[in-house]
């Protein structure tokens, strides 16, 4: 196997920054392919506690070199910002190690001002953004509007580009919004952090495919999940970008390229971070113990992540999206409390039943048809065979292989990186 993608089945926050850490071992390069700094990777290793936005989760491994790509949402002043949280702990970065696509664009600080100022307007209709300049850096991006990377490398060209759309945004800025408009005064510390990463662009995807050449193993690395893709997701409650496997040569500037494998990453129960339909949210105290034993809190924003039991229809349509090859589930562990494992295996939806996850506007009327598997009410955090599990977990497991026609390769029992049981 030379590629693979790690990908989110349901409403990101799955685990993929945790799994993509330990399979990294296996790959010579892990590529980021879409996404920007919106959501977080938590990753747990011997180097500590890391919560990634933008750098792919391939940074702690020595020999493996990472790479932004094209289809990333490339933010100067926060990644150089976690570059540098991420040296302090003693991880080494240099060009030899993280790559950027001079093809990438750039999310300019005037981005983050006119998300917060839209979800402000939104009211009580907002999207529940992390305010970190997603939406519109794509809208502009898709207008033509915003920056490569690879201008960096001609300064008079680039001064130019930037003040035209400097005057440009500032109409939207002030005239739309009653906001005040950016000066050049305004964007120094953009520039010092764009000279700061200039070092690291390069033409990714002549590296890739000559990589790819020689025989070196690829591991592409998605941000959120498939139902946050902007085409296929829940739309208009997604992120700004495709989520979906099927992205990731294009995004990381390899368009011809086929996937060998993809392994689709699936929490234990379900989260779900922000606005929009959440079909099987559990409420109150129930809600908050499984919350507490999950440690279920943005990685981003801190905000705490709506819960709620595995949902089998959401994430068989997940599952379709990503065309999986595998699943990965994570967080087997933090059911162990449980006396009665609640599962969503249909939903209905205007009196009938389906197993079908049906269109967005629908969503809203839908109601979670609730099954309950055994618990086994026992810590497992140590288990690493899994004929070692007890038997109501691995029967947990096998309900879940039926339902999606799907082998579970990986099952995490644990945040560190060895908190893993390898089928």
């Amino acid at each position: 196997m030379q590629t693979c993608a790690i990908v989110g089945v349901n409403w990101g926050d799955e685990g993929k920054g945790r799994m993509v850490d330990l399979l990294s071992e296996r790959f010579d390069i892990v590529i980021r392919y879409q996404g920007g700094g919106n959501a977080g990777h938590t990753v747990v290793n011997d180097k500590g506690r890391f919560a990634l936005h933008l750098l792919p989760s391939g940074i702690f491994r020595r020999g493996v070199v990472n790479v932004l790509g094209n289809g990333v949402a490339l933010d100067p002043e926060n990644l150089w910002l976690e570059m540098e949280a991420v040296m302090a702990q003693g991880v080494e970065i240099t060009p030899q190690n993280l790559k950027i696509s001079d093809r990438a664009s750039l999310l300019l600080p005037w981005h983050r001002d006119q998300d917060a100022l839209e979800e402000e307007r939104l009211q009580d209709k907002k999207y529940g953004s992390t305010r970190q300049g997603i939406a519109p850096f794509y809208s502009d991006k898709y207008q033509k509007k915003t920056l490569l990377a690879g201008e960096l490398i001609y300064p008079e060209a680039f001064g130019e580009h930037l003040k035209e759309l400097m005057e440009w945004k500032n109409l939207t800025l002030t005239g739309v919004y009653g906001a005040k408009g950016y000066t050049a005064l305004d964007l120094r510390r953009f520039l010092d952090c764009c000279e700061r990463i200039k070092p690291y662009l390069c033409d990714t995807g002549a590296y890739l495919t000559q990589s790819l050449a020689s025989g070196r193993r690829m591991l592409f690395e998605a941000q959120l999940g498939a139902l946050r893709d902007i085409d296929m997701g829940i739309y208009p409650y997604t992120t700004s970008s495709n989520t979906l496997s099927v992205y990731a040569p294009i995004g990381a500037g390899l368009p011809g390229l086929k996937l060998d494998s993809v392994v689709g990453v699936v929490k234990a129960y379900s989260t779900c971070v922000g606005e929009g339909p959440f079909v099987c949210e559990m409420q109150g105290e129930e809600a908050e113990l499984l919350r507490k034993a999950g440690q279920e809190y943005g990685a981003k924003t801190g905000r705490p992540r709506r819960v709620g039991p595995l949902d089998l229809v959401a994430t068989r349509y997940g599952a379709r999206m990503q065309a999986l090859s595998s699943i990965a589930l994570t967080k087997l562990d933090v059911l162990s409390y449980m006396e009665r494992i609640p599962m969503c295996t249909g939903y209905v939806v205007d009196g009938r039943r389906s197993e079908d996850f049906p269109f967005p506007l629908a969503l809203a009327k839908a109601a979670p048809e609730i099954s309950y598997c055994e618990g086994w009410q026992c810590d497992i955090s140590a288990v690493r065979r899994w004929m070692d599990l007890p038997k109501a977990a691995r029967t947990y497991v096998e309900m879940i292989e039926e339902a999606l026609s799907l082998p579970v390769r990986y099952i995490s029992v644990g945040a560190q990186r060895d908190s893993i049981i390898v089928r």
